[in-house]
């Protein structure tokens, strides 16, 4: 192969990674609907499930590690929120501690962070750091609030 050949290939395939970096970066911390988990177990989750009881309007669960860079920011905006609203919980589960539950819900990145309805349905969730105002988008979309704030 050419030497301008070699410059066209790399040329490419910088190009491509490229553009799927910045196609994942734009999904990260997004919420988005979801999707109920093929099997059995559907998409909620129990007071079992999370070793801790439901809010009583709904609940934030974060997915963690001890080595995620974003999930000390993560938890501490859900605890703030979960605190300001009435009826909204927060818990946090350690991803590595409980890998059945990682596993069942196709966890692939930390912070995972889930918004349960009453119900412990899952709603909607997103990976990655999220943004505040797609956090407040989700629970007020949950809580019945019309502009999530």
């Amino acid at each position: 192969m050419s030497v301008i050949g070699s410059l066209i290939v790399l040329v490419v395939v910088l190009v491509a990674a490229t553009a799927a970096g910045f196609g994942l970066r734009a999904r990260q911390g997004r919420f988005r609907p979801s999707q109920a988990p093929s099997g059995p177990v559907g998409n909620a989750l129990t007071p079992a499930d999370l070793g801790a009881q439901l809010g009583e309007r709904a609940t934030l669960v974060q997915f963690s590690t001890e080595f995620c860079t974003y999930c000390g920011p993560t938890r501490d905006l859900l605890a703030q929120l979960a605190s300001e609203r009435p009826g909204l919980a927060f818990v946090e589960i350690d991803a590595a501690d409980r890998m059945d539950l990682t596993r069942r819900l196709r966890i692939l990145s930390t912070p995972t962070v889930l918004v349960l309805g009453a119900d412990g349905a899952i709603e909607s969730r997103s990976s990655g750091q999220p943004r505040k105002s797609e956090l407040l988008a989700a629970v007020g979309a949950v809580l019945g609030e019309g502009g999530g704030s």
